[in-house]
């Protein structure tokens, strides 16, 4: 079966962006612990879904994504400071830790601490891979149709569709 809307795919893969002009391993998803996906349903950054359109069990893949079409470029007016005393009764966050936060509609979210002042915390709520081109090498593992159960459900119940809930 060849990838198509509403199959379920695994796959392995390599992730690597670039530093100074020097390619850097990321993160990895091996054939004991694949990727499992539900294609086609919004879950996956388009462009990667795109490259992976019509591949099979058992096709490699290796292609790369411009910041643009992977998690944008980095935007600078998402660098705000928070007010210090939100953190009272705490330890200050430290340059690099991950806050998580929560908007006024309960939208969960994630900030990188960037610096510490006296009068607030420095923080950026651009994706930690904003700004990045990614490079994605791997392997098809199985492609599948989706449950009924599953497509009511808009995700995958494990790489062979029985998972326990």
């Amino acid at each position: 079966m060849k990838i198509q809307s509403n199959s379920v795919v695994a796959l392995t893969y390599d992730l690597y962006t670039t530093e100074n002009g020097e390619e850097v391993f990321v993160e990895k998803a091996t054939e004991e612990q694949p990727l499992v996906f539900l294609y086609g349903v919004g879950m996956m950054l388009p462009k990667f879904e795109e490259n992976l359109s019509g591949l099979g069990t058992g096709d490699a893949y290796d292609f790369h994504l411009a910041a643009v079409d992977a998690y944008g470029e980095k935007n600078e007016s998402s660098i705000t400071e928070l007010p210090a005393d939100m953190f009272e009764g705490m330890d200050k966050p430290e340059i690099g830790s991950v806050l998580p936060l929560q908007d006024n509609e309960g939208n969960q979210f994630r900030a990188r601490v960037i610096g510490v002042t006296e009068t607030g915390i420095q923080v950026d709520l651009n994706h930690p891979m904003a700004g990045q081109h990614l490079h994605f090498k791997g392997q098809i593992i199985n492609v599948r149709e989706a449950t009924e159960e599953e497509l009511s459900h808009g995700h995958v119940h494990g790489a062979d569709g029985h998972e326990a809930h």
